[in-house]
């Protein structure tokens, strides 16, 4: 469970109401990382939360948020690229399981690209799994990425983990190219960029405002 969603809500309450008293045993300490410091899966909730352009954050979407980082856990994904999982389900869906999309690409209307990912029907047929389901649909889809890596580790020859990774992931999410997706990126790597970057900015604030002084309301 990540607690920081609720910490978050009760700290703007007691700032809107100063009367209102938050007990010391709830909060947590105060953490102090070093400014180049990996970026934890605590600060990636928040962010993944709070600041996804496609969603509004609630209860349940916190939910989903937090399936889906046990799921990228076990897949053990460069620390760099920590919360691509979150950033991908953020851009195609805002992370509502039940999206539907891709409907120009039926003669009939009908959606062609369903849940969390936008997955086509041969997901289902591939993976054997529910594309509405939030726990199979992530694990099918690292596992695909993950299916790209040797492909592209002997097409592109990167030496860099991260790049090799991220070539996967284009791999696996776009259409076959002649020559392969070398160098290309998805699109939402962008998203997690900004959450990495938004991350380290505040970790320095909050040490700058802890050496000082105390920060408050």
């Amino acid at each position: 469970m990540y607690p920081n969603f609720l910490l978050t809500l009760l700290m703007a309450a007691s700032c809107a109401l100063p009367n209102i008293k938050i007990s010391e045993s709830f909060i947590k300490p105060i953490q102090v990382f070093p400014e180049e410091s990996e970026v934890t899966y605590d600060e990636l909730h928040d962010a993944a939360l709070f600041d996804c352009p496609h969603s509004n954050p609630n209860e349940k979407k916190q939910k989903i948020i937090s399936t889906l980082i046990d799921i990228e856990k076990s897949h053990n994904l460069p620390p760099s690229l920590r919360g691509m999982l979150l950033a991908a389900a953020c851009h195609e869906s805002g992370y509502n399981p039940k999206a539907k999309g891709d409907r120009k690409f039926s003669k009939s209307n009908k959606p062609m690209a369903i849940g969390l990912f936008q997955m086509w029907p041969w997901w289902e047929k591939a993976y054997k799994i529910d594309r509405r389901n939030p726990e199979q649909s992530a694990d099918a889809y690292l596992q695909h990425v993950k299916s790209k890596i040797e492909k592209v580790k002997y097409a592109c020859r990167y030496r860099s983990i991260e790049r090799t990774w991220l070539s996967a992931w284009a791999t696996a999410i776009r259409a076959p190219k002649k020559g392969g997706r070398c160098g290309e990126r998805p699109k939402f790597y962008s998203i997690l960029k900004k959450w990495h970057k938004s991350i380290k900015e505040n970790r320095k604030a909050d040490d700058e405002c802890y050496d000082e002084e105390p920060c408050g309301c």
